[in-house]
């Protein structure tokens, strides 16, 4: 008897665990959603002037190699 009710306790505590974890991922994904994200890497479109200067001598040597990644 004492086995058949520390089985059902245990399953108990597993559903509710369970279900604990569906609606707190169903809370997080409607949190996602509702945020619009805006442009994907923000930081690397800079307005001219704000980039940081570097030194004449290391900006020479670079070469282009397009957008990030």
């Amino acid at each position: 008897m004492e086995t058949l009710i520390a089985l059902a306790a245990v399953l108990l505590l597993v559903t509710l665990g369970t279900r604990l974890i569906h609606r707190l991922n169903a809370q997080n994904e409607a949190r996602i959603a509702a945020h619009h994200f805006s442009d994907p890497y923000p930081a690397i479109f800079r307005p001219p002037g704000h980039s940081p200067h570097t030194p004449t001598g290391q900006a020479s040597s670079r070469r282009l190699t397009g957008t990030w990644p």
